[in-house]
């Protein structure tokens, strides 16, 4: 079983690996319901989707009917404005076929213009805290990608007290000075206010070469077992931090293996630096730059 922790100031108690439902964008709901069992197995009780996540949650759709009260569910707008926001909550309520939300957050929040439009009077925050003030969503989180995006979650944080953050995290990332400078602050600022921090991209190799892709990710993914465990310990020894998994339901039971193998352990020299030694050895690269 993977072990949990508290989701932020939610009150919640999450599985540390949470299940990245863009997993569900385009399969069968033969194989939605078979990546469910599994979770199951492993104790995961926090799913991450997004109105824009294909038929994610319309895979989703079945399992809530018997098991809502089993998973803190999430999703995502994209959208900048106030009605058209307002319109895919109620859309994502209906398709999740749910009457509340626990978490709503702004989809990929890193662009300047759309950052002014979303946060702004008439924006999509502005429907955000309507749905919570009417029951619908129960916490209000933001998104986003990049290498900007760590400054750029600072900034929402200044301008509205969001419930989470998610952003990249791994080896390959925290190589980036500037962004790992940025990312050391703003954990700060989320330790400081209780601000749960959700991780992606953990298991990135890095973009897709002009080969064959093997996988349903829009980047090329760790695929052995030995390299996930190594790339999932390098989130998860980090307190606090959620690992979502990969967009890829073959994906999908490797990880959970690896985050149900992690234990905390105490910060010891040694074993850092031979993890840091094994994660150069893999040869990852940057996914953004």
């Amino acid at each position: 079983m993977i072990n949990k922790h508290a989701f932020g100031r939610t009150g919640h108690l999450s599985s540390r690996a949470i299940f990245g439902a863009a997993a569900f964008g385009n399969v069968t709901q033969n194989q939605a319901d078979r990546s469910m069992e599994t979770l199951l197995q492993f104790g995961v009780n926090h799913i991450d989707t997004a109105a824009s996540y294909g038929d994610s949650e319309l895979r989703l759709a079945p399992w809530m009917k018997n098991h809502r009260e089993d998973f803190f569910l999430a999703t995502k707008t994209t959208e900048r404005t106030y009605q058209k926001s307002k319109d895919e909550i109620h859309l994502s309520l209906e398709r999740l076929q749910v009457a509340q939300l626990d978490l709503i957050q702004l989809h990929a929040l890193h662009d300047a213009d759309e950052w002014q439009t979303a946060m702004g009077d008439g924006g999509a925050l502005d429907a955000a805290v309507e749905a919570r003030e009417n029951g619908l969503v129960r916490f209000i989180g933001v998104t986003g990608h990049g290498t900007t995006i760590a400054a750029m979650h600072q900034r929402s944080l200044e301008r509205f007290d969001f419930d989470s953050v998610l952003l990249p995290y791994n080896f390959a990332m925290m190589q980036n000075p500037q962004y790992a400078r940025d990312f050391k602050d703003l954990i700060a600022l989320c330790q400081s206010r209780q601000v749960a921090v959700q991780t992606i991209k953990g298991i990135t190799r890095g973009p897709w070469n002009d080969g064959p892709k093997t996988s349903a990710t829009w980047y090329e993914p760790l695929e052995n077992q030995s390299d996930i465990d190594l790339a999932v310990r390098y989130v998860l020894r980090r307190p606090g931090f959620f690992l979502n998994t990969a967009g890829d339901i073959d994906l999908l039971p490797k990880t959970l293996e690896a985050a149900a193998r992690f234990f905390a352990e105490p910060e010891n020299e040694i074993q850092n630096e031979e993890m840091q030694t094994a994660l150069l050895q893999l040869g990852l690269t940057p996914l953004f730059t």
